[in-house]
């Protein structure tokens, strides 16, 4: 019987070539990694040829690799890559996602790759955050509150082996609280701060060692996303509603154009 084979969707042979930022994501990335039990998670980005945005065949946006075969569970020593095409990518961070805006924001110790095309995009990072961005993190911590409590109604992964130990997900648990602490910091700093700050990191990472009850935890959630609801609807944030759309059309316009040799 054949080995499971690794995952792999896109072409490497666009993507690998033509990435300008690369950077480990996930735990690792907010200081809240355990030696032994997470897998490792980097994210990219590259820049496709002219013809992929010129022409009119329909082409891929990403290129994926994984350890795993599909449908099973990365766990501790596996790797999970994703490469987006940098227009798929702005338009992600445009919006706000939590894990998109992680390179952006990644310390030195974590970028896998940067070109001078990837360090200009990582000095517009605040040209990014906004309101909108701070209601996309909000949405991600719910989704993870309710599969801690238990009350998620969509198919998600369980993991036995924690509620086994603990009584519930802490692992849930420490990502809501995390996305938590993360959309008060940028609605009411303008900033994100990687790894997390070192009291937030330990309040963290004693929710995913089981150390505090999922009630405490839970209120902890709900504390923190009315002092953001406060901020953001008392307008007392830095934050600008939407991201600076502008700003990012004219670099990513210019960022293609040199890369392809154009300017």
């Amino acid at each position: 019987m054949a080995e499971p084979k690794n995952v792999e969707h896109g072409d490497p042979q666009v993507a690998l070539p033509n990435e300008i930022l690369r950077s480990v994501v996930g735990s690792g990335v907010h200081g809240i990694a355990i030696a032994g039990t997470d897998d490792h998670d980097e994210m990219g980005v590259y820049i496709e040829p002219p013809e992929y945005l010129l022409g009119v065949e329909p082409r891929r946006q990403d290129y994926i690799w994984r350890s795993q075969p599909e449908g099973v569970r990365s766990r501790h020593g596996d790797t999970d890559l994703v490469l987006y095409s940098l227009r798929k990518y702005l338009r992600l961070a445009i919006k706000g996602n939590p894990t998109v805006m992680l390179p952006l924001f990644a310390p030195e110790e974590s970028l896998v790759i940067v070109t001078p095309l990837g360090e200009e995009l990582r000095s517009m990072r605040t040209s990014f955050l906004s309101q909108q961005a701070v209601e996309r993190f909000l949405g991600y911590m719910h989704s993870q509150h309710e599969r801690m409590l238990g009350r998620s109604k969509r198919n998600v992964p369980s993991r036995p082996e924690l509620i086994e130990l603990y009584g519930w997900d802490v692992k849930y648990g420490s990502h809501a609280l995390r996305l938590a602490h993360q959309g008060f910091e940028i609605a009411s700093t303008g900033h994100l701060t990687l790894p997390m700050p070192p009291a937030q990191r330990k309040r963290v990472l004693a929710v995913k060692r089981g150390e505090i009850p999922r009630d405490e935890v839970s209120a902890e959630i709900a504390q923190l996303e009315a002092h953001v609801r406060e901020l953001l609807d008392t307008r007392r944030t830095p934050l600008r509603e939407a991201a600076d759309l502008d700003a990012i059309t004219a670099w990513a316009v210019s960022a293609h154009r040199r890369h392809w040799g154009w300017a």
